[in-house]
């Protein structure tokens, strides 16, 4: 008996991103590279061989994996739950809990100027 095929989340079936180990330049394949004529949704495996990084100049071997940065970590059936929080991609969501907890901040803050 074969088991079932696997579900993958749409991070998972979205193109990954890659990092440059000399100077933290991320390779995004939804934005390609403008300087170096990349067409926008260009894969990184696509990528020409003479390609090099645009801010430090290293080779593409010297990229890494970071899997995908633009894409919702969740599987696509969720994305309408959550009040649309699920829509949002894990960068985006780092920033909504940070800002919240800043502000949270802030007010606490403010209560020492009642008196």
């Amino acid at each position: 008996m074969s088991e079932p095929a696997k579900e993958q989340t749409l991070a998972e079936k979205s193109p990954a991103s890659y990092e440059c180990n000399g100077c933290g330049y991320i390779y995004v394949p939804s934005k390609g590279d403008n300087n170096a004529k990349i067409a926008s949704g260009t894969p990184f495996e696509e990528l020409p061989s003479d390609w090099k990084c645009p801010v430090c100049g290293a080779r593409r071997l010297q990229f890494s994996n970071i899997g995908a940065t633009d894409a919702p970590s969740g599987f696509e059936e969720n994305l309408s739950y959550g009040f649309g929080f699920n829509r949002l991609t894990p960068g985006q969501k780092n920033l909504l809990i940070f800002s919240a907890l800043a502000i949270g901040f802030l007010f606490f803050l403010s209560l020492y100027g009642l008196n």
